[in-house]
């Protein structure tokens, strides 16, 4: 019998196809408090990535979260800093981006969510939809990336779960389907029942490890369930059933695809309930990596290598204490080594440092596909929206950048660590945590701008830890930054207040007033709330 001759190629494309057909890349946003960093813990326990889940309030002795790896992160319980990790989970491949909650932060997690596919929504069962939830979901909803929504702190007293829909649907404007239904909340709480399988996981109160929640009924009409979750509460969940497949849509895989639609589930993150079945849902009903966006039209996984950069990092490990760039791979197949384009600057580099990401550990990496996220050193070469490719003309459209609503003047303890003290600056405001603007007048201390004040205290916090320079930081009254754009002579005037980072003419004002003020005296010239090449959110 003679043995048909394999065409290499076509090989090499049935692989490619088979690796991106198994990759799930997602971020988790949520309002802060709503339980991410545990959940996040609680999907790497059950992917088999960690053998036990930290405390986000870690005291001492024990452990703290692995998505939190900043000591300032550990310190505060809060995520600052956007982490990749990654995964196995019944036969997918898993790149889950954590990103961080707090508002003062959300240029990073903007980004972030350009390189994810979908997104997990987490809500709290007692407070539902809340301010930086809308802002988060707006960016999924222009981007068209499905989202999942988890219900979390259903063993804590919760609002109405009907309300809960009404929010999403309200608000969010985006149809909410139930997937699971609570049985009960707070002390009262027993669990979910599975719409799609007619089971009833029952809840059981644990802290640690895994835990498999057992299916102890076999539908709404089992004898168990009366005794299972109480004779009241049992009536309450089948006249619920009831109204929800009389008076509720079904789920549509193609709206949800499409970005109307979410599937709901309800469960507590911190006591491991629901979050075993809301990952093995996942994995099924989430998409693999598709055609992304680029000047030369929509870029195919299959095509061949491309990758973007949509994050920074300085100082991830104590042990290297270098710059890391966070890769998308967005087509073909990564392979350690490989040559490459840098589009922005038409520089070949050989891609021959790059690592797996794990919050701040890190492993070499042979290859990588569609999906996956990469770790490459940095020299200084990349920067936020670069792309590296074997097409030398594939770009990006600009990524998103936030204009500045505070901003503070920063002077050294210590002028004799000026030189470590630039070097910090200059990494640290590459990664977005702060935006510089250089005085033209003679002064030798540049602004910092950022969104909200708490990137300050980062900016100091790493400044000193990282770089072992202590400095004092001092808010200023000014409130909004403008780039002029316009007359040349006219705007050479305003020039003398200070340029950004690229030498871009700048004006800070103190109020809106004082904008719209200068703004009527000086109408040849524009005042924009970001440079021209940039995009606003």
């Amino acid at each position: 019998m003679t043995t048909p001759d394999i065409n290499p190629a076509t090989q090499s494309s049935a692989a490619l196809s088979s690796e991106i057909a198994r990759r799930r890349t997602f971020a988790i946003i949520s309002h802060p408090d709503a339980g991410k960093t545990t959940i996040t813990e609680k999907l790497l326990l059950y992917g088999g990535a960690i053998q036990e889940a930290g405390s986000v309030t870690a005291k001492e002795g024990r452990s703290h979260t692995k998505s939190d790896w900043m000591s300032i992160e550990q310190q505060r319980g809060i995520s600052i800093s956007s982490s990749a990790l990654t995964f196995e989970y019944q036969g997918r491949h898993v790149n889950l981006l954590d990103t961080p909650g707090h508002q003062d932060f959300s240029e990073d997690t903007y980004r972030t969510l350009t390189a994810a596919d979908s997104a997990l929504m987490v809500l709290d069962a007692a407070r539902g939809v809340q301010a930086q939830t809308e802002k988060l979901f707006a960016v999924c909803r222009n981007r068209g990336i499905p989202i999942l929504t988890f219900v979390n702190k259903m063993d804590r007293p919760a609002q109405d779960p009907f309300e809960l829909l009404e929010q999403l649907e309200g608000i969010l404007k985006i149809t909410a389907v139930p997937l699971t239904w609570p049985i009960g909340d707070g002390p009262d709480f027993k669990g979910v029942y599975d719409l799609q399988t007619d089971q009833v996981l029952a809840f059981e109160r644990t802290s640690g490890g895994k835990h498999r929640a057992p299916m102890q009924t076999s539908g709404l009409n089992d004898p168990k369930l009366d005794a299972l979750v109480g004779a009241d509460l049992a009536a309450k969940l089948r006249e619920d059933i009831e109204l929800i497949q009389g008076a509720m849509p079904e789920f549509e895989e193609a709206q949800f695809l499409s970005g109307e639609l979410t599937p709901v589930f309800f469960g507590s993150a911190m006591n491991n309930f629901g979050v075993e079945h809301f990952l093995s849902n996942f994995v099924e009903l989430a998409p693999p990596p598709g055609p992304v966006e680029t000047n030369l039209g929509n870029r195919d996984p299959g095509a061949a290598f491309a990758g973007f950069i949509f994050k920074l990092q300085a100082n991830m490990s104590k042990q290297h204490r270098d710059r890391t760039a966070y890769m998308r791979v967005m087509s073909g197949h990564f392979e350690r080594g490989m040559d490459v384009t840098h589009t922005r600057t038409g520089r070949k580099l050989r891609l021959s440092q790059a690592h797996t990401l794990f919050a701040q550990d890190r492993e070499k990496v042979e290859e990588a596909y569609p999906g996956d996220i990469v770790g490459l050193v940095n020299p200084g070469v990349f920067q936020i929206g670069d792309v590296i490719s074997l097409d030398a003309k594939v770009a990006l459209p600009s990524f998103p950048r936030f204009t500045p609503e505070t901003f503070a003047t920063i002077s050294l303890k210590d002028v004799s660590k000026r030189k470590a003290f630039m070097k910090g600056l200059t990494q640290l405001a590459e990664e977005g945590v702060v935006q510089v603007f250089y005085p033209t007048d003679g002064a030798r201390d540049p602004y910092l701008g950022a969104v909200g004040p708490l990137q300050f205290e980062v900016f100091q916090a790493r400044l000193l830890e990282e770089y072992s320079v202590d400095v004092e930081v001092h808010v200023t009254s000014y409130g909004l930054v403008r780039w002029l754009a316009g007359d040349s002579d006219g705007v050479a005037r305003f020039a003398r207040h200070v340029e950004d980072d690229q030498g871009r003419p700048v004006m800070l004002f103190r109020s809106k007033y004082d904008l719209e003020y200068t703004a009527e005296q000086h109408p040849e010239i524009e005042f924009l709330p970001l440079p021209r090449d940039l995009t606003r959110v």
